[in-house]
């Protein structure tokens, strides 16, 4: 009998701790999500508000991104620098404080340079890369306690969909906004956000999630534990079918001179979209990526990664192709208003660049070994963010190449027609893409 009930009460703490780690991966994803409320904003501030040209616009965008690329660095500190004894929410914490600091004094400042401008959009990137970081981690460890093949992927898929939930209401409100509201409205209530979340966290005890335990030793000083987890990632990175893996999902982003900026100025200058039109496609690519989560958790999951992974990149090709058409005007010939397409087009595209992440997350997650989930996953996503920064500086010099400008989009079409191209170079490689050894799947 008391056996009986000593195994109920470890079910309801077992219960009690997946429901707890459910919501902090919620929470963190949905704010992260949201940021592209703020980020809406920023796009039209420039424009409208500073006189940024298109170029710059997305030079700014890229670098704005940099931050994104320490994450191997905040991963490694993360895993090996617990902060009072915990080595995951307290690093949430702070990259949501450092990112409130940032949105409420581009929100409060006067008469902002766009020095300053930059600096605080670098900041508030750099703390939202200590968030993801930490947040990546708690995935991957909280998926390694779920053993059925049936539970595979299911957290990552739940932290997609409110991530990508977050990112729809976000765009939403951002384009209807917009038309109320000046940015600096928005920037100040995503800040405020942002500190709700900073509390939050700091309520939540660490040791109730029930996270796994980490495999350093506690009494190594923070230096000997850096080191022995540099060991142990550039140990992770050097297995073929982990490195290999990350060499072709980097390179798959990089090789696209993506021109996202380009687009934004010609559907905005030249077609005189509304914002709300803006917002919308941005809601319909979240929209896409939500109902993406919810359909590789059900029907994809079991699918070769390769497979997945090369279907999705001959997809973002093929509407980079239906771009050409669009800016050449032969949908509004037949029929299809400017509006309509770039809502669901534009907004697919948006989001098909980051359908790959999913699968290939959960690829990594199943490869990565115990103890560095969280400098393996940074790592992976800040090889994702150098590649595209990579993208948006090669848009730029493609566009200026060809000679597209604020006032010329003559060349729009070969330069649409080149990033299709470029897209498509990548699955002469696909090979790269390594899954787990047949033989640790049987012993699985």
């Amino acid at each position: 009998m008391e056996k009986e009930e000593k195994q109920e009460l470890e079910g309801a703490a077992a219960a009690a701790a997946a429901a707890r780690r459910r919501l902090v991966i919620g929470v963190g994803f949905w704010v992260q999500g949201f940021r592209l409320f703020p980020w809406l904003g920023v796009n039209f501030f420039l424009k409208d508000g500073m006189g940024v040209a298109a170029s710059s616009l997305q030079i700014l965008q890229a670098s704005a991104n940099l931050p994104m690329v320490a994450k191997p660095l905040l991963g490694l500190l993360s895993d090996a620098v617990p902060i009072r004894g915990h080595r995951r929410l307290p690093y949430v914490a702070i990259g949501a404080l450092l990112q409130a600091i940032s949105w409420l004094a581009i929100a409060l400042w006067q008469d902002i340079s766009l020095q300053v401008l930059t600096i605080f959009l670098l900041l508030s990137n750099f703390g939202a890369s200590i968030c993801e970081v930490a947040n990546d981690a708690i995935v991957a460890e909280a998926g390694k306690i779920v053993t059925s093949s049936s539970g595979s992927g299911q957290l990552q898929s739940f932290a997609w969909m409110f991530g990508s939930s977050a990112g729809a209401l976000g765009n939403l409100l951002g384009g209807i906004a917009l038309s109320y509201f000046s940015p600096k409205i928005m920037f100040l209530f995503f800040a405020i956000l942002l500190l709700l979340q900073f509390f939050t966290t700091v309520a939540i005890p660490e040791s109730s999630l029930k996270l796994p335990k980490a495999a350093t030793p506690s009494n190594l000083s923070a230096l000997t534990s850096i080191r022995k987890q540099v060991k142990e990632l550039s140990c992770a990175l050097s297995m073929p079918e982990m490195f290999w893996s990350i060499i072709w999902f980097t390179v798959s982003y990089a090789v696209i001179p993506f021109l996202l900026g380009t687009m934004f100025f010609y559907q905005t200058e030249v077609l005189r979209l509304d914002s709300s039109v803006i917002g919308l496609s941005k809601v319909f690519g979240q929209v896409a990526l939500l109902a993406w989560s919810m359909s590789y958790n059900k029907y994809f999951k079991t699918m070769s990664a390769r497979k997945v992974l090369s279907v999705l990149q001959f997809v973002t090709a093929l509407i980079m192709l239906s771009d050409v058409l669009f800016v050449q005007g032969i949908y509004r010939k037949v029929g299809i208003p400017d509006s309509i397409y770039t809502i669901v087009f534009s907004g697919l595209l948006e989001g098909l660049m980051f359908f790959k992440v999913l699968p290939f997350s959960v690829l990594i997650a199943k490869l990565c070994p115990a103890g560095c989930e969280g400098s393996v996953m940074a790592f992976v996503m800040s090889a994702l963010a150098l590649a595209t920064i990579v993208s948006g500086y090669l848009g730029v010099a493609l566009a200026a190449f060809m000679g597209v400008s604020g006032d010329d989009f003559s060349a729009l079409p070969a330069c649409l027609l080149i990033e299709a191209v470029c897209t498509i170079l990548p699955l002469c490689c696909s090979s790269l893409i390594k899954e787990r050894r047949e033989k640790e799947k049987k012993e699985e």
